[in-house]
């Protein structure tokens, strides 16, 4: 009896330890390709990053990773491909966190909610904004926008690219908190909107070195503030935001987020986080975020969840107060 007790403790035991390692480890992922379903278009800074990083990821896999650009139809085009994929970490969706966060109250219709349909897994880089405005421009501060937006009210201008973007719903924001009102005006490619503010068409923007480094660098739009926290290292003469004179509660920025769908394994999310973070510390890659301003955003896939959903009930107030929707 004492044999057969110990016999049957010791096969729990087992059992216990590889169902364990099973769920800790996913020794068998990835199985096949891994493939990314994103919102952005080929050729863009995050398509270009994340294959940048996938090239890792893939080494680390030994498996391909697959890019699979979807861009379109307010983001739903990649989202509902992406939620139609099996919940077993080869299909995972890339999206603007900010634009995800938002999709609930801009579409009302759709009865869209972030985690009812997605896991959060991991982020690609977050990016820091600026206040852009032409060179010609006789602001040099963020007070001095401010100060013409309440002499003019509703005269002074911002560009976004589009109506609902993440421009737009940071734009709103700070509009909101700093207690003036100001022209949108949406265009339908961000090169577009950045030649506007260089002319004066339009008289400000938000905008990351990414998309407007072209412009910058070639002395037709300076910088007012950069909305980080802190100053950048490689920029320091750009304010803060509160140090140019800007509202003291905000803190815009973007980031690209990586979701799997419903039901995919908490710890395989993990696993993918982690890998994730690891192929993102490298070297090349940590250059070329250098480039762009990017910056490593280590988050969990709690600590995402939870900036998307502040970042949705933060857009909710934005959304209503400004009457902005789009179904």
């Amino acid at each position: 009896m004492r044999n057969l007790l110990l016999c049957c403790g010791v096969s729990a035991a087992f059992a216990t330890a590889a169902a364990g390692a099973r769920a800790q480890g996913q020794p068998n992922w990835p199985s096949k390709p891994v493939t990314i379903v994103t919102t952005f278009s080929a050729g863009s800074g995050p398509d270009s990053m994340m294959r940048a990083v996938g090239e890792k990821l893939s080494a680390q896999w030994k498996q391909p990773v697959v890019i699979d650009n979807r861009p379109g139809g307010a983001g739903f085009i990649a989202v509902n491909a992406a939620r139609a994929a099996a919940p077993d970490g080869h299909t995972l969706l890339m999206h603007e966190g900010d634009a995800i966060s938002a999709l609930p109250h801009l579409f009302k219709s759709r009865n869209f909610r972030v985690f009812d349909s997605f896991e959060p897994v991991g982020v690609l880089y977050s990016t820091p904004f600026f206040i852009v405005v032409s060179s010609a421009s006789p602001w040099n501060k963020v007070s001095d926008l401010l100060a013409a937006a309440k002499t003019r009210s509703g005269a002074v201008s911002y560009g976004t690219w589009g109506v609902g973007s993440t421009a737009h719903l940071q734009s709103a924001l700070l509009e909101n908190r700093a207690g003036v009102q100001m022209l949108h005006v949406p265009y339908k490619e961000m090169g577009q909107l950045y030649t506007g503010v260089s002319t004066g068409e339009t008289d400000w923007a938000l905008g990351a070195m990414a998309s407007t480094q072209f412009a910058y660098h070639s002395g037709r739009v300076k910088y007012l503030a950069v909305t980080s926290a802190r100053r950048l290292v490689d920029m320091p003469d750009v304010p803060t935001l509160a140090e140019a004179g800007g509202p003291a509660n905000i803190e815009a920025s973007g980031f690209v987020a990586l979701l799997a769908p419903k039901g995919t394994p908490e710890a395989l999310c993990e696993r993918i986080n982690k890998d994730l973070l690891a192929a993102i510390a490298s070297p090349e890659v940590q250059t070329r975020f250098k480039t762009f301003s990017f910056e490593t955003a280590a988050w969990s896939p709690a600590q995402m969840r939870r900036a998307i959903e502040t970042r949705t009930a933060t857009y909710e107030q934005v959304i209503a107060r400004n009457h902005i929707k789009l179904d």
